[in-house]
């Protein structure tokens, strides 16, 4: 969910993986289909998917909620824990800390973005209020400069029971 240009469906197909990508943004699904022409990816909205209940057997939310203020979390991880089958997995990966971080310039284009940063804590007990049980979180320092933003980021492993 939140799939961008499709990276992470590139690599968890190549895995053997039966994937398909979603995003919000057409411009975003357009790349990641002439990036990845072998993969399955579709328009929606984590706020309200378009999925059946329980037809997932698992989530990969990479930096897919640090678009959204920190009152729509608890309804995106209820929509995913309903799509998601008994025991099937979440792994969500953000921005740690408190800030929100306006970008008007990306690539040289103009833009304006806002970035939410969350506290691992706020974000495990949204979780477990949408019913999510946390196998694992793991937080780490950010790789260089040239790699990406310096910020910590956080990876959480949640399971639906």
């Amino acid at each position: 969910m939140g799939c961008g240009p499709g990276q992470v469906a590139r690599y968890l197909h190549q895995a053997g993986v039966d994937v398909f990508g979603l995003d919000l943004s057409p411009e975003m699904l357009e790349q990641a289909r002439t990036l990845n022409p072998d993969i399955r990816f579709r328009e929606g909205n984590m706020l309200a998917l378009e999925l059946e209940d329980q037809v997932l057997a698992g989530i990969t939310a990479f930096y897919a909620i640090v678009n959204l203020p920190e009152e729509s979390l608890p309804l995106v991880f209820r929509e995913m824990r309903r799509v998601l089958q008994s025991g099937g997995l979440l792994l969500l990966a953000f921005h740690t800390g408190d800030e929100v971080v306006l970008v008007e310039e990306m690539w040289k284009q103009p833009v304006t973005l806002q970035f939410f940063f969350f506290q691992p804590s706020a974000v495990r007990r949204h979780l477990e209020s949408a019913g999510f049980e946390i196998e694992d979180l793991i937080e780490r320092e950010p790789y260089a400069p040239e790699v990406e933003h310096q910020s910590q980021r956080a990876y959480i492993f949640a399971r639906r029971p």
